[in-house]
């Protein structure tokens, strides 16, 4: 239920805090009080659109609250849990508050978080329905009669089961779908896919094959080069007149010192083993040219090859517009694809039978849910007509029109549903936007909401001059279906009928004041104070005693009737 609304800077409000009970609260007041800006002020909190208008003259900005206190099955607890706006099991309490700068720019918040528009919205939408003399949200709307008609007649989960079977139907159809268009592609493409097995079959390509050839063949042609260079070192360290010299002079160097004096013969030795050091390094120097000149032995067949499988890899690759790396997998695909065409018919019979027996299933589940439908709208159109009659609405008739589509298969069904009114007999039916003038449309809307009261998940409903265009007897049935509705919702009505205003449980009275500058207030009217304003309801500017006896009489009617239903 609403529990308060607060309203800062919206027209002529300026400061309004407002602690909202259970039951029927009636707001009346003269003609343009401002009882229309109290449900402006409410839409704006739960996701209306924001219009500079509404901001106060003067004001910089504008600010409505509206606290709400559902049950804690009601879908709007999971929505907010969804988007990490609750997450605390014993929170009572949603908060939708809406603030409007100068520009017309409004920000959005629930229980204090910023969020967007459209998220306020949805969750105001579930937890508020506003009906008024020309609009008659759901019941106007015949995409939302289908749903409305499962909610009285409990088929969620009948639906809920549709829409799952739907979902398989639907991917069933898709996987065959995808199977044949692969296979008529690989059909269509079936030469050509044998050229390329057949031609990547002899060449049969590795993955990163050509990172490793190019690598190779690089190696292989600075080889080549080096090779050379390394043959003349050999070539110069093995030489057999170098060593063969510096060999004698060594010899001689040692025969020469043996016969000199020893502190003579030290420098011809020192020379000797100089010369003896330089041939060791002479000779090592040889080995490691040989070894090294066999890491980069020339081979040009091994060339030949590496570079006969590059260019090979890379004209494949040219050829089918594909990177190297991915002839491979080219290679694969063109496999698989080719599989298709040659392979036998089971796996596609398989996938057909899949869809068959899905859409079977489907095709039950739809009409399973469309007798129950229909079940469900003769015992709607029976609830209707009983409240039709007490709002003086006995000779219009209301059909619940469930009609199968032929070929249709949604998850919703394969069915239509809509709200058909007939206001005089034998005038043939029509929907009920079209039909119904404005209090007629008012009365078929209540009359539908008292149908369908336990059905529904709102928490507030608002009826903005539901009465208009009746009074008397009319008016007095209006009020007893809306008090009667009040039981199962909380329900605020804005009205002119003493009859209506006489029904509610609380009594707002709104008015307008103030010499310079204009200000709309509310206030809740005890017993006397609402003798005074039906009284006023009923006599206009000037209230007489029998008013008042009147405004008693309805008082104290109504009294009675309330007392007669809570026994």
């Amino acid at each position: 239920m609403l529990t308060s609304l607060y309203i800062q800077n919206i027209v002529l409000i300026d400061r309004l805090s407002l602690t909202i009970g259970d039951g029927l609260t009636a707001l009346t007041g003269e003609t343009g009080a401002g009882k229309s800006i109290l449900l402006d002020a409410l839409a704006l909190a739960t996701g209306g659109r924001a219009e500079r208008a509404l901001l106060r003259h003067g004001a910089s900005q504008a600010v409505v609250s509206a606290s709400f206190e559902p049950p804690q099955n009601h879908p709007a607890w999971k929505v907010l849990v969804e988007n990490g706006l609750a997450d605390d099991d014993d929170q009572q309490e949603i908060i939708l508050r809406r603030v409007m700068g100068e520009d017309g720019r409004a920000r959005a918040f629930i229980n204090d978080h910023p969020v967007s528009v459209a998220l306020l919205r949805q969750i105001g939408e579930s937890l508020i329905e506003v009906h008024g003399q020309h609009q008659g949200i759901g019941f106007l709307d015949s995409a939302a009669h289908r749903g409305l008609l499962d909610a009285y007649g409990g088929l969620e989960n009948l639906g809920a089961e549709l829409a799952r079977k739907y979902h398989i139907m639907v991917a069933a159809g898709k996987a065959l779908h995808e199977s044949r268009e692969a296979k008529e592609r690989a059909i269509r493409e079936a030469d050509y896919l044998r050229h390329v097995v057949d031609e990547l079959a002899q060449l049969a390509p590795q993955d990163d094959e050509e990172a490793a050839l190019a690598e190779t063949r690089a190696h292989l042609m600075a080889a080549e080069k080096i090779s050379k260079d390394i043959e003349q070192i050999v070539n110069l360290v093995q030489g057999d007149n170098t060593v063969t010299a510096l060999t004698r002079a060594a010899a001689g160097l040692e025969r020469a010192s043996a016969q000199l004096a020893q502190e003579k013969a030290a420098p011809l030795k020192r020379l000797a083993a100089q010369i003896d050091n330089v041939l060791s390094e002479w000779h090592e120097a040889g080995a490691m040219a040989n070894s090294v000149a066999q890491d980069f032995l020339a081979n040009p067949q091994e060339l030949n090859r590496v570079e006969e499988r590059l260019f090979a890899l890379r004209a494949a690759a040219r050829k089918f517009n594909v990177p190297c790396a991915a002839l491979n997998t080219l290679f694969e695909k063109a496999k698989s694809d080719l599989a298709l065409v040659e392979e036998d018919a089971a796996s596609m019979m398989a996938l057909e039978k899949k869809l068959f027996e899905a859409e079977r299933d489907y095709d039950l589940a739809a009409q399973k849910l469309f007798q129950a439908r229909q079940k469900a709208a003769a015992q709607l159109d029976k609830a209707v007509a009983k409240e039709l009659t007490p709002l003086k609405l006995d000779k219009a008739k209301f059909v619940t029109e469930v009609k199968a589509i032929e070929g249709q298969r949604k998850a919703s069904g394969c069915d239509e549903v809509q709200f058909l009114i007939s206001t005089n007999p034998g005038a043939p039916l029509g929907p009920l936007k079209q039909i119904a003038s404005g209090g007629e449309l008012s009365r078929f809307v209540l009359a539908m909401k008292a149908a369908l009261m336990s059905k529904e998940e709102r928490t507030v409903i608002i009826f903005d001059e539901v009465d208009a265009g009746v009074s008397g007897a009319v008016a007095d049935a209006v009020g007893e279906r809306l008090a009667k509705l009040a039981k199962a919702a909380q329900v605020l009505v804005v009205t002119h009928s003493p009859q209506v205003a006489a029904r509610g449980s609380v009594h707002w009275r709104i008015s307008k004041s103030g010499s310079k500058k204009m200000v709309t207030k509310v206030e809740k009217l005890d017993e006397s104070e609402r003798i005074e304003e039906i009284a006023r309801m009923l006599a206009g500017a000037k209230i007489t005693p029998a008013a008042r006896e009147a405004a008693k009489a309805l008082l104290g009617l109504s009294l009675k009737k309330a007392e007669g239903a809570r026994g």
